[in-house]
């Protein structure tokens, strides 16, 4: 689990085998914060964090230690004013040994219908807590960061807007560019209309 303000969680699940019809408290949180993303992981991934200004972090999923569910967790990523988790991505261990095969890239889409690849390649290890590096060169023309994906086999991206607008484009077809970019126009957009959501398939 990570929340909004980059505290990150991890519970086993067997914890919740026995959820009450009124539900079981998963997470203790800050006054303001809010739960933002839930992923499944094997114990030895590694984590990705975006940040909607356009930071990432990526550290192993050991350096969270297991705890229960009404603990608050702990700092994933530390924020700069203003900033906030928008994405989080895990990175199975058994892809990394077969990484000589597989080419993983991280995809970003911001808010004024950008986007890119980035390969995980460009993505070092770092522990957990720290300030991360940029993923994304945030300016007023691309909007924050709305959304991360990790593409392995998939072949289409589908968008759709706030306004119901929805797009489908071939995964190939979005530029393959380094961390520090802005991206390339994968959505045109109407006026006052936004990126509010992206699938993978």
């Amino acid at each position: 689990m990570v929340t909004r303000d980059g505290i990150i969680k991890k519970t086993k699940l067997e914890r919740f085998s026995n959820v009450r019809r009124s539900g079981l408290k998963a997470i203790s949180l800050k006054r303001g914060d809010l739960l933002q993303k839930v992923k499944m992981t094997e114990g030895n991934d590694e984590i990705i964090l975006v940040t909607k200004n356009g930071q990432s972090i990526r550290f192993k999923e050991k350096d969270v230690r297991s705890m229960g569910r009404t603990a608050a967790g702990v700092k994933g990523i530390r924020l700069k004013k203003a900033d906030e988790i928008v994405g989080m991505e895990i990175i199975k261990a058994k892809k990394e040994k077969l990484k000589a095969r597989i080419k993983e890239y991280l995809l970003v889409v911001m808010k004024n219908g950008y986007g890119k690849r980035t390969d995980l390649k460009e993505y070092r290890g770092q522990k957990r807590g720290g300030s991360g590096i940029k993923t994304a060169n945030i300016t007023a023309k691309t909007g924050e960061v709305i959304s991360s994906k990790i593409l392995t086999e998939e072949k289409d991206l589908i968008a759709i807007s706030q306004k119901g607008q929805v797009i489908r484009t071939k995964i190939a077809q979005i530029s393959k560019l380094s961390r520090a970019t802005q991206g390339v126009r994968i959505m045109r957009l109407g006026e006052g209309d936004k990126v509010a959501s992206v699938i993978c398939i």
